[in-house]
């Protein structure tokens, strides 16, 4: 049992049905927060949402078409009235190189990675400005924002933006008591780690296991799993980071402390 640290604050959260975001999401509610399990799977985040209880809801949202944010803006607004926290999680992978890249299918990952973080921020801005005391924007970039990586661009592209709109958006919202962070996550064992075939995970190939684990470019010398970066997720939600805002908190094994 929790100390329900965040009991009665309404928390969205984006791409909440699974992985990261259905880790973050079990959290803050654990954590006793009414958590709004927003995703594109209708059908995983009304299972999700009844699983958490607590009053948890859940909406369907495509957050690259505008009409389905408003929809949740306003699902939000009359169940509750208010938002105290939002969590941008939901995106997409598209692992290609330039040689390979269309830019049809770059602008899709720009739309949903970085564009629809911010359309969900416009949208939810005037319920947070509503919100009670502790209110509080969570990003959810990647280290592959902060770092180049091969096959990589749009992904890369779209959270190095994430990055910069932290930062930005801290800025601007500061003034108003708007706390706005990000976590910059590292290989986490979810389904945006399988393969492009679909033989398994990147995490169990024989090149994983030995350049990252064996020879520990990741220094921890295993994958994270979504509650590995819930935890974080948590504390930059809560009131202990009431002086913590324009951050990018890299949550990776160590990665990226390496060379």
């Amino acid at each position: 049992m929790t100390a329900q640290r965040l009991k009665d604050r309404v928390a969205v959260v984006t791409g909440g049905a699974r992985g990261i975001g259905r880790g973050i999401a079990e959290r803050l509610a654990a954590e006793g927060a009414h958590v709004v399990v927003a995703d594109i799977d209708a059908a995983e985040a009304a299972v999700v949402a009844a699983a958490l209880g607590g009053g948890a809801m859940a909406v369907p949202v495509d957050i690259a078409d505008a009409a389905s944010v408003a929809a949740l803006a306003g699902a939000v607004e009359a169940r509750h009235g208010r938002c105290e926290i939002l969590v941008n999680n939901a995106a997409i992978l598209d692992a290609v190189g330039i040689a390979a890249m269309r830019f049809e299918t770059y602008r899709r990952v720009i739309d949903i990675n970085q564009d629809g973080a911010i359309r969900v921020t416009l949208a939810l801005l005037p319920l947070l400005r509503k919100g009670r005391e502790s209110r509080r924007i969570l990003n959810i970039a990647s280290i592959q924002g902060m770092r180049g990586a091969r096959d990589a661009i749009a992904y890369s592209t779209a959270k190095g933006a994430i990055v910069n709109f932290t930062r930005a958006l801290a800025c601007d919202l500061a003034d108003e008591g708007i706390i706005v962070n990000a976590l910059s996550p590292g290989f986490i064992d979810t389904r945006m780690a399988l393969l492009p075939d679909g033989s398994g995970h990147e995490h169990e190939t024989e090149w994983f296991r030995e350049v990252y684990l064996k020879h520990g470019r990741i220094p921890l010398r295993r994958s994270g799993t979504p509650e590995d970066i819930a935890g974080p997720a948590f504390f930059l939600c809560s009131d202990d980071a009431r002086y913590v805002t324009g951050q990018i908190l890299l949550v990776d094994g160590g990665v990226s402390a390496t060379f």
